[in-house]
């Protein structure tokens, strides 16, 4: 089934990731975790669906959606970035992209964060957020967003590291096997991980050899 949704309201959280708040449609429901895919409502964009993790929480009145917009390949994020308040595009029902298996590590890479907001404010809805880290690996420092919302939930369990730039405020390089080590020394408890390319992959390749079990890894479905 296929949704027309109206944007009540566009923010620009960076300089390349957007966050828009919708009308929901009625009798739409979802739980934490879940994903729709949109398009545009044209022709040109009929067959050009993409995944988006809804930010918001089904308590909510509005529907939320964090996008991150990628200028060069021309396809949906771009031309999402590009309506106005009022404007609508066409979204599906909701499916499972991640499950809440409660408090544990959240590591994410860029917009990677996103299937992990709802989830960390659900947490912090029913009181079991306590225990939980987030680890956000971002280029640099004006690609971090939700920083102060993050700090809130979390405090020092809120762990940034840049990849391409040294700043004294966080840390720098990769999430590599090395970095796992000396971040944690329970294995055993839920992970989390999202972002670009190999990146949740490889960091499911280090938590094993480090001892985390297959049920403990959660990738996106």
């Amino acid at each position: 089934m296929e949704y027309k949704v109206k944007i009540e309201q566009k923010k620009w959280l960076t300089h390349d990731v957007i966050q828009l708040l919708l009308k929901r449609p009625a009798d739409f429901s979802y739980k934490e975790g879940q994903a729709i895919e949109a398009t545009i409502d044209s022709k040109e964009y009929k067959d050009a669906w993409s995944p988006f993790t809804l930010t918001s929480l089904n308590k909510d009145e509005d529907l939320q959606l964090t996008i991150k917009v990628y200028p060069k390949h021309n396809g949906v994020t771009l031309a999402l970035s590009k309506l106005k308040e009022g404007d609508s595009f066409l979204i599906t029902e909701p499916w499972d992209s991640f499950k809440n298996k409660g408090s544990g590590v959240f590591i994410a890479g860029g917009t990677g964060v996103t299937p992990f907001i709802a989830l960390l404010r659900q947490m912090e809805v029913d009181g079991n957020i306590d225990g939980s880290t987030l680890i956000f690996s971002n280029k640099s420092e004006k690609d971090i967003f939700l920083f102060d919302e993050f700090k809130r939930m979390l405090g020092d369990n809120f762990i940034n590291v840049l990849t391409r730039e040294k700043n004294e405020k966080y840390l720098h390089g990769r999430i590599n096997k090395r970095f796992l080590k000396e971040q944690f020394s329970n294995f055993n408890q839920p992970f989390y991980l999202c972002g670009p390319d190999n990146f949740a992959d490889d960091i499911k390749l280090h938590l094993k050899e480090l001892g985390a079990g297959d049920d403990l890894v959660n990738v996106s479905l």
